[in-house]
């Protein structure tokens, strides 16, 4: 599933091209996704002003100029792509078309349909049911290592499967736990609760620049993932740990052949990547 740093991706790649335009024309080729469509989708969408695309956690949110915001998800499977209407490809599996006055053409693809797309006023985007719980976001201001450590507090559970907690910290995924862990030297197996002082400093810092690289990489491409210029990410050969199982770690001067690398786990029904050696 895209993460954040992907969906940020997508999130600068649409505001380009949509920010300040009028969607001349949507099309809606199906009922529903993940969920149904929002009633008259069509209706409430077309000729429609973007004024602005923004992010929160995995979901990115279109502001139109009728007071509602539209919220979209990509699930699994789906990319969303822009291109001139002239050199617009059809492909199986668009869902959704937007098209902007001067000739943008924006395609909602998910083959497995596991993403969403939801349309909600302005003013209660804040209490939607899949916005209102969610934590802090990594890269913004109040992210911060005492931030971090307060919310872990008397958690018992593995380090690992509180960050996935999206109450915890939005937006975060398997990928950039597993590579945010081991940037910080902390294992994936240590009791959340116990991460304070100098540790939470440590993991904040690696969440954030972690998240910060990826986004300038592109992302990782992981199978269906794309920039909305249909453009792989990069980020996945930067990987230090994740999907590495046996390798060396960066900066590694032990024998592999002794050591086993790079270790994987399974945690939650989730595969971890991480390095026993350097991370405790």
């Amino acid at each position: 599933m895209p993460e954040l740093p992907e969906v940020e991706t997508v999130r600068r790649g649409l505001a380009v091209k949509l920010e300040g335009r009028r969607l001349a024309r949507v099309e809606q080729r199906r009922p529903d996704l993940r969920r149904p469509l929002p009633p008259d989708f069509v209706a409430r969408t077309q000729g429609r002003r973007v004024e602005s695309v923004g992010r929160r956690a995995k979901y990115l949110l279109l502001h139109l100029d009728s007071g509602e915001v539209l919220l979209a998800h990509l699930g699994m499977s789906g990319r969303i792509t822009v291109s001139r209407r002239e050199d617009s490809v059809e492909e199986p599996h668009d869902h959704v078309l937007f098209e902007t006055e001067d000739g943008w053409t924006v395609r909602f693809n998910d083959a497995r349909r596991f993403g969403l797309i939801d349309l909600v006023a302005a003013a209660e985007l804040e209490r939607h049911p899949l916005l209102a719980a969610l934590g802090p976001e990594p890269l913004g201001v109040g992210f911060t290592g005492p931030a971090l450590a307060e919310a872990l507090r008397g958690r018992a559970s593995p380090l690992k499967a509180a960050l996935l907690d999206q109450r915890v910290v939005a937006g975060l995924g398997n990928i950039y736990v597993s590579e945010s862990l081991f940037r910080a030297g902390l294992s994936p197996r240590r009791r959340a609760g116990s991460v304070r002082g100098e540790r939470a400093e440590r993991l904040a810092a690696a969440i954030r620049s972690v998240l910060t690289e990826a986004i300038e990489a592109g992302g990782s491409s992981l199978r269906d993932y794309v920039q909305t210029s249909g453009e792989l990410g990069y980020f996945q050969h930067r990987w230090a740990v994740y999907d590495r199982e046996g390798e060396a770690c960066p900066g590694c001067a032990c024998a592999t052949a002794v050591t086993g690398g790079i270790r994987r786990i399974v945690q939650g029904g989730r595969s971890t990547f991480y390095c026993p050696r350097r991370q405790r």
